[in-house]
């Protein structure tokens, strides 16, 4: 627990603070530029993985081919599809990395939301607890959590004036703009770094194998699980830490589409 305290929790609550007295005291100001930062800051992690999902893709009909040639020797095949991945140069497993930081950091930036920003009790106390030295707060400041009609410490919901009867669903709220926009952000994301998902959904249509139909359902289905995901969660997060998941997924696919292009123009 000190080590995330220490490595994980503590500078994200301080950065998020330089960045909200930085930028005027605008809190979502300085969720979108600490986002930024750490985007920037885990490039030399992330690109190796988006390459890596590059090349993936350019390798869907090689691997169509031996899939084709050892349909009826799976231990063959596997061998084969290593070898292939080995000569390429391409992890599979990179491509979860960007996940799995985000998820990481998502858990310490919503413990900084949860545990000192939300007005619980004495919010300053509470983080000049954690804040270093130089970015210590006066006694008597309060955190501004407005950011155009957010409010950064509640769910980013639209309430309606009556309740909304879905299946075995009661809803009495609707996501907000900011959260409809990550949930979409993360399924054109997602999309982007499942690059194999639409080449085994056409090859399933294709063949009569049990394994070809699992597999290219459950890639269709994570496309769609993560971005629903990211709604369900989004009713009782804070829209701060939506905030940061639409500039993270949205900065994540900038970075897709620029890696796509340049690789596009190099072929050329």
């Amino acid at each position: 627990m000190n080590i995330w305290f220490t490595l994980l929790y503590q500078p994200l609550v301080n950065c998020l603070i330089f960045f909200y007295q930085f930028l005027g005291q605008n809190l979502g100001l300085a969720i979108v530029a600490m986002t930024v930062f750490i985007r920037l800051l885990l490039i030399p992690l992330t690109l190796p993985s988006l390459k890596s999902a590059s090349k993936m893709k350019e390798l869907a009909p090689e691997l169509g081919k031996l899939k084709k040639k050892y349909k009826n020797n799976q231990k063959a095949f596997a061998q084969a599809q290593i070898e292939l991945y080995k000569k390429a140069g391409v992890n599979p497993a990179a491509g979860c990395l960007p996940q799995i930081i985000q998820i990481v950091i998502l858990i310490a930036l919503f413990q900084a939301f949860n545990q000192v920003v939300r007005p619980n009790g004495d919010v300053i106390e509470k983080l000049n607890a954690v804040l270093y030295p130089i970015l210590q707060l006066p006694k008597t400041e309060a955190i501004k959590t407005g950011f155009l009609y957010l409010d950064l410490t509640k769910p980013d919901l639209i309430k309606l004036p009556f309740q909304l009867n879905l299946l075995i669903l009661k809803l009495d709220s609707l996501p907000g703009l900011f959260l409809l926009a990550s949930a979409f952000t993360q399924f054109f994301s997602s999309k982007i770094m499942m690059p194999v998902a639409e080449a085994a959904k056409q090859k399933a249509e294709k063949t009569k194998e049990k394994e070809d139909d699992m597999a290219a359902m459950m890639q269709k289905q994570m496309l769609y699980m993560m971005p629903l995901m990211t709604i369900l969660i989004g009713f009782s997060f804070p829209s701060g830490l939506v905030l940061y998941w639409l500039t993270f997924s949205l900065f994540m696919l900038v970075q897709q589409s620029f890696l796509i292009r340049n690789k596009n123009q190099a072929n050329r």
